[in-house]
């Protein structure tokens, strides 16, 4: 009761100094920010247009223009800022071919392995900018054998053409987009012995399921000629400098063939193809029939998984670059804070015009930056300091972000308090948000302030849980984006939001301007509402005075995630103890430091704490932002190094994929296939180094030494 009455006294004190002093509260500030009168929607649909007028692949010309674009607007509103920039190995298409040669008397075919133009295009002007359909970083090679359809080509596909007597060993592999990260299939297929992968848009996946249903520009799905490119590289940045920054000056490489034997590069050829060709392929291949759910939709031929009788004849030279790539950096300094970061991001570089993937973060960061100006021209100056950072080469392999972080690493984890990504803002209706569990609460108070941009009688977060209990968050343990070199190699705490989820015309030509103003978002308020709660997540960072993590999430996220392992290994000689036992620990210095926030805000109050423990504040912040650093390992995890994160790390054989415990995960996956003595020890020992790093975490948040 005591404790209530202080904090009512606390509050009117703080309203009457708003009146008589000449320096608003930082909430004032944070409420102008979310108010209409700051938000532009015009704006941030010029912007997204002009950066999407051209494809902009990195390493081209036009996606120089697009930093500089990027650079000028940051600067204009007065935000300090330059180009770093990296010499990274780059890929691009030289030739490609492929010819499907069918049983006799049909004739072969030769594909044409082009996206068509549509009557009307705005954008036929520049379409022959857009890069000839490839996989970046893909293996040179020409290769021929019969087709053999292997569903998602994940591993349990495998697993079912194994237990159906299938052999795809010779064979090229026919895939269809959807489940797991393309470079997993391909490297899914060598281990299945197959000597070349084609992957496929799939109607029943993106085009709309068939029927009377329409494409673009009639409709939101995928054309028949539609294709989805990609990277099929398996590591994070440039693979000739695993570890360490590509510096423009010169630096040390891997050689080609250093590059193949770290792994993280293909072995055989792959092309990606549209689903018209997918399916032309398709009607070729003979043998048993393919179960249910890998069928197509109604009106797909029957899918068999061969091999053969069709043959593919496929042929894919590359060409080698070390092109100039620009990240742009911004930076509004901390008034009182400034050695302490929040860092914000998004990635420029698109496969074509990219308007929904990366550009409406693009334009969604510009608009923060355009509404943070004007709340400087208001007095606002923020306690931390604020980095906008606009990466390159993402779409090869989350590239400029991660030679960035690389080079900046000591720097960035010993000052960096979290970074908040959003590669795409908007595909779509629905809030969707990512987030180490530290930070579940300050998204959903954000969320709670915004209006949804869908129905104007409810915020954002009423939305977000009208068919659930609780909002759903998910994890950062995929490698999907820029986020990856900050939690997964270096444990700064972490989000990524967006409207919106899958959408048909992914990494396609037709991913335009078009597209995004009568699909993805006409009205341009999902724009504006993703620029709101990433501002807000910002503002409450970098302003107030006890950062606002709560690690209670964390704990329950890491028992949940132990006792599914124990059900797991049940049937196992394997001790979870020391897992049990760390987390315990936690749970204990996760309760001790709430302990001693709440007494600083409700029982000393502000004043006296300025007065009396001017380091409390800071003691108590440092504690709450290294302990996420601490749950990393200097030696990371086994075969996949630079992944120092036990925690948090792309499946092994999905890198979209996000696995809790992944060390423990890849072990118990390795013991299950060898039940040997020596590969159940491997498990235990990666329940131990689990165990020591969440030891490590609690020792820091309770910030006493043993």
């Amino acid at each position: 009761m005591v404790s209530k009455i202080i904090s009512s006294i606390i509050a009117i004190i703080t309203t009457l100094s708003f009146f008589f002093s000449s320096t608003p509260p930082k909430s004032y500030y944070h409420s102008l920010f979310i108010s209409p009168s700051l938000s532009n929607n015009e704006s941030i649909s010029r912007h997204l247009y002009t950066l999407t007028r051209r494809p902009h692949l990195a390493g081209t010309e036009a996606n120089e223009e697009a930093a500089l674009y990027v650079l000028s607007t940051l600067s204009n509103n007065q935000i300090k800022s330059h180009l770093a920039e990296y010499a990274v190995l780059l890929t691009y298409p030289d030739s490609r071919s492929l010819t499907l040669i069918r049983p006799s008397p049909e004739p072969p075919i030769s594909f044409t392995l082009r996206q068509e133009v549509y009557e009307g295009d705005p954008y036929a002007d520049v379409a022959d900018q857009v890069e000839p359909t490839f996989h970046a970083y893909a293996k040179s090679g020409t290769v021929k054998g019969p087709a053999a359809y292997v569903n998602y080509g994940r591993v349990e596909d495998y697993t079912t053409l194994k237990e159906m007597g299938i052999n795809v060993s010779g064979a090229i592999v026919l895939a269809r987009y959807g489940e797991i990260y393309r470079g997993d299939i391909v490297e899914n297929a060598y281990d299945a012995g197959a000597t070349g992968v084609l992957i496929y848009t799939d109607r029943k996946d993106y085009g709309g399921a068939g029927g009377d249903t329409k494409w673009f520009p009639d409709d939101k799905w995928m054309p028949p000629s539609g294709v989805q490119v990609g990277s099929v590289f398996n590591g994070a940045g440039d693979p000739t400098t695993p570890g360490w920054p590509s510096s423009i000056e010169g630096c040390e490489r891997l050689s080609d063939e250093e590059v193949e034997e770290g792994g993280d590069v293909p072995l055989i050829p792959s092309l990606p193809i549209s689903g018209a060709d997918g399916e032309e392929i398709l009607r070729s291949i003979g043998g048993v029939m393919a179960k249910n759910g890998w069928q197509g939709d109604k009106n797909a031929p029957v899918y068999r998984v061969g091999p053969g009788p069709g043959i593919i004849d496929l042929s894919y030279k590359a060409k080698q670059v070390i092109s100039t790539i620009q990240n742009v950096i911004g930076i509004i300094e901390g008034a009182e804070e400034p050695d302490r970061f929040v860092v914000l991001g998004n990635h420029r570089d698109a496969w074509t015009f990219g308007a929904v993937d990366p550009n409406s973060g693009t334009a969604a960061l510009l608009e923060v930056a355009e509404r943070l100006e004007k709340l400087q021209k208001q007095g606002w100056k923020p306690r931390r300091t604020i980095i906008f950072c606009n990466w390159d080469a993402e779409e090869y392999g989350l590239v400029g972000s991660t030679e960035w972080v690389e080079e900046n690493r000591e720097m960035l984890a010993s000052k960096a308090v979290a970074y908040l990504n959003i590669d795409i803002a908007v595909s779509g209706a629905g809030f969707r948000a990512s987030a180490t569990p530290q930070l579940d609460q300050l998204i959903i108070e954000a969320t709670k302030q915004v209006q949804d941009p869908d129905n104007l009688s409810q915020t954002v977060y009423e939305s977000w849980v009208q068919n659930t209990n609780s909002p759903q968050i998910g994890r950062l343990g995929g490698g999907g984006s820029d986020y990856a070199a900050f939690v997964q190699h270096i444990g700064v705490p972490s989000t990524d939001i967006s409207f919106g989820n899958s959408y048909p015309v992914y990494h396609s030509m037709y991913d335009d301007f078009v597209w995004m103003s009568n699909f993805g978002d006409p009205m341009f308020r999902r724009h504006l509402a993703a620029a709101s709660i990433w501002g807000l997540v910002v503002l409450q960072l970098a302003d107030e005075e006890i950062l606002p993590f709560s690690y209670d999430s964390y704990v329950q996220e890491l028992q949940e995630a132990a006792e599914d392992l124990n059900t797991e290994l049940s049937d196992q000689r394997i001790s979870l103890d020391p897992l049990f036992k760390s987390i315990g620990k936690m749970r204990k210095a996760v309760t001790q430091i709430n302990d001693e926030i709440k007494e600083l805000k409700e029982t000393k109050g502000w004043a006296f704490m300025r007065k009396t423990q001017p380091w409390k504040v800071r003691e108590i912040n440092d504690r709450l932002m290294m302990a996420e650093r601490a749950l990393t390992d200097r030696d990371g995890l086994p075969e996949r190094s630079w992944y120092k994160h036990l925690i948090y790390a792309p499946s092994k054989h999905n890198d979209y994929g996000s696995k809790c415990f992944p060390g423990i995960d890849d072990a118990v996956e390795n013991a299950k296939n060898l039940n040997t003595a020596d590969s159940w020890h491997s498990v235990q020992h990666e329940i131990w180094r689990v165990s020591r790093v969440v030891t490590q975490s609690s020792l820091v948040l309770r910030g006493e030494l043993t």
